[in-house]
């Protein structure tokens, strides 16, 4: 299976919901790399490396938990990072 990393920005309501805890969470369930973080701008970004399906089934998972909270969600496919062996919680 080919590893993919995508760039993913959340648009909505998406800090002070716990967002960033709950994306940890699914993504390590499904063994992706990367990285969460609030942005400035009040979305929030992720970066996510792993098997094509299991990013998008985390995408799915997050979306599911917080529905409500996203109104847009924005994926970029991007090159792989190496530095990223596992999925963290940056500020």
């Amino acid at each position: 299976m080919d590893k993919v990393a995508k760039h993913i920005v959340f648009i909505g309501q998406v800090q002070g919901v716990g967002f960033r805890f709950i994306a940890h969470s699914v993504a390590n369930r499904y063994g992706i790399a990367g990285f969460v973080r609030n942005c400035f701008d009040g979305t929030v970004e992720m970066l996510a490396q792993g098997a094509a399906e299991d990013i998008d089934a985390c995408i799915g998972d997050i979306k599911e938990s917080l529905v409500g909270c996203i109104r847009e969600t924005r994926i970029e496919e991007v090159p792989i990072d190496p530095r990223y062996k596992e999925f963290k919680i940056t500020f």
